[in-house]
C-alpha cells in the first residue's frame, strides 16, 4: 500500500513536468525578450556597423518588440544556419529577410511583413546585360548560398535551357553576399544574382563598379519572420505586434527611410504559398 501511495504521489510530478515542458517548447526562449537569429552580411537589410547590428530588420524588429513589450536580441549566423538554429531553439526567431516560400513552409511557421524579389548585377560595361533569368542560359551565375531562387533557377536551368538545346545555367554558391560580389568583381561570375534592395545597396557602396541589368522585379516573393513549427505563442504574438506597429509613425518612417513598402492584401492572398 505504501509504494502504492508513492507512486500515486509521484504521477502528478511527473504529469507537472510535462506540462512545464511543452509550455517552455512553446514560449519565448527568454521573459522580456525577443531573440532572432540573422545573417548579418546582407546590408541594407541586416549587417554589422560599427560593431552593433544595423538595418532595416535590426530596425524594424526593435519597433516591434517595443509594442509587443519586449526587447530585441540579434544573434549573428550564416544564413543556412538559421533554420536548424530555429529548430534547436537557439532563438527565438529568425530576422533575416527571410523569403517565404512552400518548402520552408513544411519545416518552419512563418509572419510576413515585407515584399520583394530580386535583380540582376553584372559589371559596368560588360557586354552581357541579361535582363531576366532565361538568358542566364550557359553563363556563370554567382549567388548567396540556401537561397530561395537557387532551386528556381535549377528548375529553369533543367526545363528551359537543356530543353531547348541550350548550355546550362553555372550557378556558384558563396557563404554571404558580400562574397558573391567579390566573385563578380574578380570576373569568377558573369553576373550575380541578389534580392533587389540588397543589390541597390551594392550599387551605393562600389558606385559606377556595376549596374543593375535586370529591368523588372524577378520572382515576386514575400519576406517573413521564421518561427518554430508549432510554436503558436511567439506566431501569435508577432502578428498580435504587427497589427499595432504597422499602426505606429515610427513604421511609416522606417519603411520611408528604406523605400520599402508593406505587403498589400492582393499580395499576401497571391504570393503567401500553402503548406504542402
Amino acid at each position: 500500500m505504501k509504494k502504492f501511495n508513492t507512486l500515486l504521489n509521484t504521477v502528478p510530478l511527473l504529469y507537472a513536468s510535462v506540462v512545464l515542458a511543452s509550455f517552455n517548447a512553446n514560449a519565448f526562449q527568454q521573459p522580456e525578450k525577443i531573440i532572432a537569429g540573422s545573417d548579418m552580411t546582407f546590408y541594407p537589410y541586416e549587417y554589422m556597423e560599427n560593431n552593433q547590428p544595423a538595418g532595416f530588420d535590426i530596425e524594424f524588429l526593435a519597433g516591434l518588440a517595443k509594442v509587443m513589450g519586449r526587447d530585441a536580441v540579434n544573434i549573428d549566423t550564416r544564413f543556412p544556419n538559421l533554420i536548424p538554429g530555429l529548430q534547436g531553439e537557439r532563438f527565438d526567431i529568425t530576422n533575416s529577410s527571410m523569403y517565404i516560400t512552400a518548402e520552408r513552409l513544411k519545416v518552419i511557421d512563418m509572419v510576413p511583413y515585407l515584399k520583394s524579389g530580386e535583380s540582376i548585377l553584372v559589371l559596368k560595361g560588360s557586354e552581357y546585360q541579361p535582363k531576366k533569368p532565361e538568358d542566364f542560359c550557359g553563363h556563370k551565375i554567382g549567388s548567396m548560398g540556401a537561397t530561395s531562387w537557387l532551386a528556381q533557377l535549377q528548375k529553369l536551368s533543367a526545363d528551359y535551357c537543356v530543353k531547348n538545346g541550350l548550355e546550362p545555367i553555372v550557378l556558384s554558391e558563396y557563404a554571404t553576399d558580400p562574397q558573391t560580389t567579390q566573385a563578380l568583381l574578380s570576373r569568377a561570375v558573369e553576373a550575380q544574382i541578389t534580392d533587389a534592395a540588397v543589390a541597390k545597396g551594392v550599387i551605393d557602396k562600389l558606385g559606377d563598379r556595376v549596374v543593375i541589368s535586370s529591368d523588372t522585379l524577378i520572382y515576386p516573393v514575400l519576406n517573413g519572420f521564421g518561427v518554430k513549427k508549432g510554436n503558436s505563442v511567439v506566431k501569435n504574438a508577432l502578428e498580435e505586434g504587427l497589427k499595432k506597429y504597422s499602426a505606429t509613425p515610427e513604421y511609416a518612417a522606417l519603411l520611408k527611410k528604406y523605400n520599402f513598402t508593406p505587403p498589400t492584401a492582393e499580395d499576401l492572398n497571391t504570393l503567401m504559398p500553402k503548406a504542402e
